[in-house]
């Protein structure tokens, strides 16, 4: 069936992606070996909470939307776009491996006229170095004269409902111009603004400096909150003051660590790919060790605390961790420092549970849990990892009888309660 737009990849980046489109009238097939996933797309169920399924279903039914796992669905496409997972291996060192395979079924699939975008997050170099020479080995095309290819780095901040795909301005970088303006034209159809860029590598930086950006300034709160336990001056405090200025100063927050799927791996894309260049980039390196530390020096906190208020160990306590959502109101687990936090409190002794509304269950790290009820009372101690919005901190602070806030979650009622120690 011809379609507008194949997009490769039905997860957390696709999917708003094709609501954007068909939110267009453009028709989209999503391609994914999830077979499973793709049974319940095609059934209007989403996974996503940013594309709901009463948002979902009503696109599907108008055959704006489908989805398979055939690859060759992509031959009768106009443009195929790429949202595909760029982990990090154990090492810390960029794994293609997925976005490999897929460009080289992309490559089977692909005929003149074809406008091929990456939109996964990766190191400046991966379009041309990478999938470039795949695409045109595997078809005998030539990139440039016979088909476009783009870089368009995905922007997505799950949750969020002021900033969307469709109003989040679009960077685009193609190999030559025609490919930066076939990608441009497409992306203009159904999205509010295009930013051009002169090459695939300046979309990728582009997209590695927005993140790093927040990984160093998180970086930097994270120690000084570490630095303000020691003084005895609270953190939150000396923030939120700072954040009066109306101008040269930009509100960060700490916290347990980093999580979700950019700020605590992209970093590391580019430090790998420094080395390339004999250059070492120190300040995002120890941006990343900060963040990274972080589980661990809160684990230290909860030790504290139960010994200062009620001369207690972690070992034997049993602790409820409220929250395992990488951020406030969502379902997403990934990278989520409570996982870390979970783990460590398991591993001195503790008795742990967690609860999250929107999380019933995961399985992360070799952790599989399930979610409790909220029962402050019935533990030693209660951890703010998440805060999530639905959960009545007043409340909470009057029945548990120990509260460790690491999200400035109670606010000022925190301040003024000897049950509550804050990060």
């Amino acid at each position: 069936m011809k379609r507008d737009v194949a997009i490769v990849g039905a997860g957390y980046v696709g999917l708003p992606l094709a609501r954007v489109f068909a939110d267009a009238g453009k028709s989209v097939v999503l391609v994914d070996v999830d077979a499973e996933r793709v049974a319940q797309l095609q059934r209007g169920e989403s996974h996503v909470e940013d594309v709901p399924s009463e948002t979902l279903g009503p696109l599907v039914e108008k055959g704006l939307i489908a989805a398979t796992t055939d690859y060759d669905e992509l031959r009768d496409a106009d443009a195929i776009l790429v949202a595909l997972p760029t982990p990090l291996s154990r090492q810390r060192e960029p794994d293609l491996r997925i976005l490999v395979a897929a460009s080289e079924e992309i490559a089977k699939r692909l005929r003149p006229g074809h406008l091929v975008v990456l939109e996964s997050t990766t190191y400046p170099g991966t379009t041309r170095e990478q999938m470039l020479p795949l695409l045109e080995a595997g078809s005998g095309l030539t990139a440039g004269a016979d088909f476009h290819l783009a870089f368009s780095p995905e922007r997505v901040d799950p949750g969020r409902d002021d900033w969307t795909t469709q109003n989040v301005p679009k960077v685009v970088g193609g190999i030559d111009d025609g490919s930066t303006e076939a990608a441009a034209s497409l992306y203009a159809s159904a999205i509010d603004e295009i930013h051009r860029v002169s090459s695939p590598e300046a979309a990728e930086l582009t997209k590695l400096l927005e993140n790093i950006f927040r990984s160093v300034n998180i970086a930097l709160v994270n120690e000084l909150a570490q630095l303000c336990d020691r003084m005895g001056i609270d953190v939150w405090e000396v923030v939120e003051a700072a954040a009066t200025k109306p101008f040269g100063f930009m509100s960060f927050k700490p916290g347990p660590g980093l999580g979700g799927h950019c700020i605590p791996i992209d970093p590391f894309y580019l430090t790998w790919k420094a080395r390339e260049y004999g250059f070492y980039t120190e300040f995002v390196e120890l941006a990343g060790k900060v963040n990274e530390s972080m589980p661990y020096f809160c684990r230290s906190l909860v030790s504290q605390a139960l010994n200062h208020h009620r001369q207690q160990s972690l070992s034997g306590a049993r602790i409820l961790v409220l929250g395992v959502a990488y951020k406030p109101d969502i379902a997403d687990t990934r990278e989520s420092p409570a996982v870390k936090l979970l783990g460590l409190l398991r591993n001195a002794g503790a008795d742990v549970a967690y609860h999250d509304p929107h999380v019933p269950s995961f399985h992360e790290n070799g952790i599989a849990m399930s979610s409790v009820p909220l029962e402050p009372a019935a533990y030693d101690c209660v951890v703010i990892v998440t805060n999530h919005s639905s959960i009545d901190y007043d409340r909470l602070v009057e029945e548990a009888a120990l509260v460790v806030d690491l999200r400035n979650a109670t606010g000022a009622n925190g301040r003024r309660s000897d049950k509550v120690w804050k990060l």
